[in-house]
């Protein structure tokens, strides 16, 4: 055990990954105390883009050195699925988003977590597409478009943001799940669609 946990400490990208995990009650206790903005504030969308930027960091660190592992490959879709669903469900709670299209997100998610964890025990890999990747930048952008003061009073432009990130959510939780059922095999690639990176990359996108 002790050794597991050393190795953990030793990798820098895990780490920040799972220092996101421990930061992200933050910004939901900043978005639930500026409930009369409907939860928008300077410092919940300085903190998102911090957030954004460690979670490109700890991917650039794995890829540099080399620094890929089990544990940051399912870390790192879980630090961004808590940070997203949670900042959300405080911007239902706070009147912003309406539930609906943040419970679609969520099923989606629930869907596909529980579409790839069926197949890894079947010691099958499901190929990452670039399309997750467009699908965790258009919920950052959703939520910080929420969180924008300047936007306070756009209810047009926040949500028409938070419906194109919940389109496209479903959109990739779509293709995810006709690739699986299409050519799950153990190499994860599906054809020269599939992201490129999927094997390399420390982020699982889904």
């Amino acid at each position: 055990m002790w050794h597991h946990v050393g190795h953990f400490i030793s990798n820098p990208a895990n780490m920040i990954t799972a220092a996101r995990i421990a930061a992200s009650p933050i910004p939901f206790a900043l978005i639930l105390a500026n409930e009369q903005s409907g939860g928008a504030s300077w410092w919940a969308f300085i903190l998102g883009w911090i957030f954004a930027a460690t979670d490109l960091l700890d991917g650039w660190l794995a890829r540099k050195y080399d620094l890929i592992s089990r544990t940051g490959a399912f870390l790192d879709p879980l630090a961004d699925k808590i940070v997203v669903l949670g900042a959300m469900f405080c911007l239902v709670a706070v009147d912003r988003y309406h539930w609906i299209p943040v419970a679609l997100i969520f099923i989606r998610e629930v869907v596909i977590t529980g579409f790839r964890s069926y197949w890894v025990k079947k010691n099958r890999a499901v190929p990452a597409r670039k399309l997750g990747k467009w699908k965790s930048i258009f919920q950052g952008v959703a939520l910080q478009l929420a969180l924008f003061p300047p936007f306070e009073n756009a209810d047009l432009i926040v949500q028409g943001g938070l419906w194109f990130a919940v389109a496209f959510t479903l959109y990739s939780g779509l293709r995810y799940l006709l690739d699986g059922s299409a050519a799950t095999r153990l190499s994860g690639n599906i054809n020269e669609n599939a992201d490129p990176d999927s094997s390399s990359a420390e982020k699982v996108t889904e």
